[in-house]
């Protein structure tokens, strides 16, 4: 009898002595791929100061009760989307008393039932001396349930013109879903779905023909200096900031003064679009804010006009849903626009005229989605 239960036991999988979950729970949305997509962060914490550094071998996520893995991650595919990033052809390790975050982005087919809910299995290597104890652990659970509710269909935050939707969803490594804010207890990504919308010619420059030193482009230079910025629904603004300068374009910024709206959008309107749900327009031109808190706004109403206040290199819209109204403690959240005009995907070098020259590729009328990162749009006229 004690030699089966001996044998169990061997069978028995170690369980690996970390602590992890998912913050946030992931909703839903259709990207510009045509695919439906869900983006969330498991925090995974290798808990005890003397269990010894965990090397986790791979990601493999399931759905419901699923066999199949939604996702599954390679050693080197895991390294690519992890926070704090190893060096370069270095595989994910996690030190004792450490925390990896894994940015994990899930890929189903349009028309695929989303799952209920996620399961995440990791199988660590360990580097423990002590040969009586496991060579590798496991993780099987860190369960999370899928929050149902539709992404919110907003109108254009700007109106006809081109427009390189950069820095947006599904890039890991990106100043948006990368920045984890960590403020006064409250551990979040307010910036996870958000967009950094830049003008741009028929060419796909940003820059306009005949300026010959770019590091010496003026606010005029730029296509979407000026633009009127749009509200993207019926709301109430919440938070308003004027007056701040405007920076050179392409000119070493100072850091933040603080992880807040104020130490990072410069001039910015907050509109409360949904209970609960806020959009944040920022970097807007000086003296252009239209609108003050308190104000009732309605879809397609100026609030102000594209410029380049407070944390920006260069004259763009950045544009965002969060569940707060404030920067910090907020978590960013899915939505997709009503419709807009996809005209293919264009790289930063390209935005200044590098590399192979961009080509429009032929529009595609599209609705109910939310432009990935890095691809050159075009809203409505009206």
């Amino acid at each position: 009898m004690l030699s089966c239960c001996l044998c169990t036991a061997q069978a028995q999988e170690a369980l690996a002595p970390v602590e992890a979950r998912v913050p946030f729970a992931p909703s839903a949305f259709i990207g510009s791929d045509n695919a439906i997509h869900l983006a969330y962060e498991l925090h995974v914490s290798n808990f005890y100061g003397d269990t010894g550094v965990l090397k986790p071998q791979g990601l493999k996520i399931y759905g419901d009760d699923a066999d199949t893995p939604l996702l599954a991650l390679s050693t080197s595919e895991l390294a690519q989307v992890v926070r704090p990033t190893p060096a370069e052809h270095t595989p994910v390790s996690i030190p004792s008393g450490k925390r990896a975050v894994i940015f994990v982005w899930i890929t189903l087919a349009k028309g695929t039932a989303v799952p209920h809910s996620l399961r995440h299995r990791i199988e660590f290597a360990t580097e423990q001396p002590d040969p009586t104890k496991p060579a590798s652990t496991v993780l099987d659970g860190a369960t999370v349930q899928v929050d149902a509710n539709p992404a919110m269909s907003i109108g254009p935050p700007l109106r006809g013109g081109r427009w390189l939707a950069h820095e947006g969803p599904g890039a890991a490594q990106s100043h948006h879903w990368g920045s984890l804010v960590a403020v006064n207890g409250a551990l979040t990504i307010p910036q996870r779905y958000a967009l950094d919308l830049v003008g741009v010619d028929d060419h796909g420059h940003a820059i306009r023909a005949g300026v010959k030193n770019i590091q010496q482009s003026t606010y005029a230079d730029w296509i979407g200096y000026g633009a009127d910025v749009l509200a993207v629904a019926d709301g109430v603004v919440r938070n308003t900031r004027d007056g701040e300068a405007e920076h050179q374009p392409l000119t070493g910024q100072p850091e933040p003064t603080s992880l807040t709206a104020h130490g990072l959008f410069g001039n910015y309107v907050v509109l409360e679009i949904k209970p609960g749900v806020f959009a944040s327009y920022a970097h807007l031109q000086r003296g252009s804010v239209k609108v003050k808190p308190g104000d009732h706004v309605h879809r397609g109403q100026v609030v102000g006009q594209l410029g380049q206040s407070g944390n920006s290199a260069a004259p763009h819209l950045h544009f965002q849903l969060s569940n707060a109204a404030t920067f910090e403690g907020s978590e960013g959240i899915p939505y997709v626009f009503e419709r807009y005009d996809l005209l293919g995907a264009e790289s930063e070098a390209q935005l200044f005229g590098q590399g192979e020259p961009w080509k429009a590729a032929a529009i595609e009328h599209r609705q109910a989605q939310l432009p990935l990162n890095d691809v050159v749009i075009q809203f409505p006229a009206q």
